[in-house]
This record gives structure tokens, C-alpha cells and sequence, in this order.
């Protein structure tokens, strides 16, 4: 079986790459090296440097592919709400090009990873029958593209998923990007000895889900019949912890001094942001098998291996607004 990922050189899309290749399925792959790294790239797989919004280059790609899996996303939520242009370019726009040359060459099933952001401030834990109320530029795009999904399969007989995945962490997860990755981000200056940075209280509600525990349902999602027009939560719903404990487990496994620095909150940051797994469950037989203890020490040992880096500002502010914050604006991570 053929199978296309983009975002492949990404954090999400070389380990789904690295799961096909071990199943002797042919993974072709594109990549715009915007949040890639060469060095993620699994052997074996037909790699192309390229966006999704080129449409022909798509078409060329993807011929013979039974199964497309969207990956390729600038996911920096909370940069959104200065740079929505860039988040709409490369979340919306991204997934038009790739849904018309999949649906140009006769692929079978579509599934489009999407975001928790679709659910935005409503009560946690989010089910998937809550109507999507997004509270910021990328929570809006990750749903257009799910709207757009949804029609172009309609109409043009392909079959797709959507999935929804969650607070994803381990190892390959870009921790050099001062925008996104809050784990990452603190455990690349807590090996630089260097306070962790929170912003507002800490207090935010958050689940996280090893990289591994998501790539066996997605893999489900490419290939068990029924699925298709399904949305479905992909992370665990048990082990909530607040930014503050995050923090406190990451500074406890690298015995590290912990004094955390408090910043003023961030603009439509939701507060509680839990999602349901019964529908995981249920239809994809989903269970968390990486504790969180477990996942953060991977991704420890794994930027240890690479070296802590000094964070790269590599996507613009659109917006100059008095609300974004001095992290950013001042380059103070």
C-alpha cells in the first residue's frame, strides 16, 4: 500500500512515517522545512521538499497513494492571535491544495489531523458532539479545514477522518520554537539552567499525550472500514496536570532548582483544556500506554542527546499590538 504524509520531516508525521516503513508499506512524504528537520526522516521513505498549496507538485506526489494523511500544520496557537495571515496559509490554505490533488487522483480515505483549538473555552472535558467554538485564528483555520474536508470528500467520493489530537510530547518535538511546546521549551531552558517561564498563573489545565499513543490510533484511522466522517479526540482524558505541576515534574526528574518566572497571561489562552477519550475508546480501542513521567524523561534523554539549543524566532508578528507578549516581542526566552 501506498501511503502520502506531509509534514513528514515534522514532529507527528516521521514517527507516523516511521510506522509504516516498518510495516514494508511505501511512505512518500512532503515537507516545507518550516518546523522540519532532515534528521527526522525515517529511512526508506520517498521524500519531497514541498508545500501542500502547490497544487501540481501535489498531484505528481500523491499518484498510486491509497491513503493521505495531512500532518503539515504551523501549529503555534498561541502566535495565531498576532499572525493569523501565516497560521491561514499554512493551516487552511495547505489543506486545500493537498484535498485537491487527492481528490484529482482518486485517493481512498483523507484523515486530516486537526486540534483540540476547534473546541475552544467550552466546558471541559471536550466531547466530539460539542458544536466548535474556536477562540483564536488557528482554532478557526484547524476547522475550516475541517469543514473543507469534509465537502471535497463529499463531493469527489473519498472517504475521511478527522482526527483530533492533543497536547502531543515526545521525542523529535522542535525545542528550539519559543511559540509553541510548553514542555519543550522547559526542559531546553531547565538544561540550560535556566527558570522555566509561565505565563498568567500557571493554574491552566492541560492533558498530555505521548507521541506513540497517537500514532496507533491514527493508524487505525487510515485503514478500519467504518470510520469514514468520523471526528474523534485522539489523548488521554486521565492525568490532568496545571502548567504549574508540569513544571514541578520536569524540574524533579532533572533535579533541577525550581523558581519559576510569571509573565502576564496570554491573549485566548483557554483555561481548561481536557478532552474526552470514550469515542477513541470505543470505535479505535484507544488506552494511554506512556505515563507522563515516563514520556517527559524520552524527551529529556532525547534533547540531551541533541543539546539543549538557544530558541529560534523564525515565524514573523504580524500584529504590533501592546498585547503580545515581551517573551516574544523582547526575545526574552
Amino acid at each position: 500500500m501506498k501511503v502520502f504524509v506531509s509534514g513528514v520531516a515534522g514532529f507527528l508525521g516521521s514517527h507516523l512515517a516511521d510506522a509504516y516503513t516498518r510495516s514494508s508499506d511505501q511512505v512518500v512524504g512532503c515537507d516545507n522545512m518550516i518546523g522540519g528537520d532532515l534528521q527526522n526522516l525515517p529511512e526508506g521513505i520517498e521524500f519531497h521538499e514541498a508545500d501542500c498549496v502547490d497544487v501540481n507538485a501535489m498531484k505528481e506526489m500523491l499518484a498510486g497513494v491509497a491513503i493521505v494523511y495531512h500532518c503539515a500544520a504551523i501549529a503555534t496557537e498561541g502566535l495565531s492571535v498576532f499572525s493569523p495571515t501565516i497560521i491561514a496559509k499554512h493551516v487552511y490554505e495547505n489543506t486545500a491544495g493537498i484535498l485537491a490533488a487527492a481528490a484529482s487522483r482518486g485517493v481512498k480515505r483523507f484523515v486530516y489531523c486537526s486540534s483540540m483549538a476547534r473546541y475552544g473555552s467550552q466546558k471541559a472535558p471536550f466531547h466530539e458532539d460539542q458544536a466548535p467554538m474556536p477562540d483564536d485564528p488557528y482554532g478557526i483555520a484547524k476547522f475550516a479545514g475541517e469543514l473543507l474536508v469534509a465537502n471535497v470528500c463529499a463531493t469527489h467520493g473519498m472517504e475521511y477522518v478527522i482526527a483530533v489530537p492533543h497536547n502531543i510530547i515526545g521525542p523529535r518535538q522542535k525545542y528550539d520554537d519559543p511559540y509553541r511546546n510548553v514542555a519543550s521549551i522547559m526542559i531546553n531552558r531547565m538544561l540550560q539552567g535556566k527558570q522555566p517561564i509561565i505565563y498568567g498563573d500557571g493554574e491552566q489545565v492541560r492533558c498530555f499525550s505521548f507521541v506513540q499513543d497517537c500514532v496507533d490510533p491514527l493508524l487505525k484511522m487510515g485503514t478500519q472500514p467504518g470510520l469514514s466522517g468520523e471526528v474523534i479526540n485522539i489523548g488521554p482524558d486521565e492525568g490532568a496536570v496545571t502548567i504549574n505541576q508540569l513544571a514541578k515534574i520536569i524540574a524533579k526528574l532533572l533535579s533541577f532548582d525550581l523558581h519559576p518566572i510569571y509573565v502576564a497571561s496570554r491573549p485566548q489562552e483557554v483555561r481548561d483544556a481536557r478532552c474526552s477519550a470514550d469515542k477513541a475508546r470505543r470505535l479505535l480501542g484507544y488506552r494511554t500506554k506512556v505515563s507522563l513521567e515516563d514520556g517527559l524523561r524520552s524527551m529529556i534523554n532525547w534533547i540531551r542527546e541533541h543539546g539543549p539549543k538557544p530558541f529560534e524566532y523564525h515565524l514573523p508578528i504580524e500584529i504590533d499590538s501592546p498585547l503580545v507578549p515581551p517573551t516574544w516581542r523582547d526575545r526574552l526566552l
